[in-house]
């Protein structure tokens, strides 16, 4: 394992023990324990200036949730080469829980 998949599995780690949010998998990878790497791993990237990670949202609003994210994810960066770089995170999907949340007359589904 590279320090690179060893950072990634320690963000995927923070990613997941933050309430409202958890790594984007590509589809049909969510529940693979056949593979032999973390499927959460495709939701990280590492440029050379910037941390990229990508989300599922299960709540909202979405403001508190970055900060949320970025709280958990700045203090694994710390000591690494990405320590001083942007963080992005792209929420991608909101889960179907943040609608029933949000609006309880409106239920999804046709």
């Amino acid at each position: 394992m590279s320090i690179d998949d060893d950072l990634t599995d320690r963000i995927i780690a923070a990613i997941d023990a933050i309430d409202g949010a958890h790594p984007a998998v590509p589809m049909g990878l969510q529940n693979s324990r056949w593979l032999p790497w973390n499927a959460g791993s495709a939701a990280v990237d590492f440029g050379e200036a910037v941390v990229e990670i990508r989300v599922v949202a299960t709540t909202l609003p979405l403001p508190p949730l970055l900060e949320k994210l970025d709280s958990a994810v700045r203090p694994v960066l710390a000591g690494t080469r990405w320590a001083e770089s942007a963080l992005r995170v792209h929420v991608v999907d909101l889960h179907v829980d943040v609608f029933e949340e949000s609006d309880p007359d409106h239920l999804p589904g046709p």
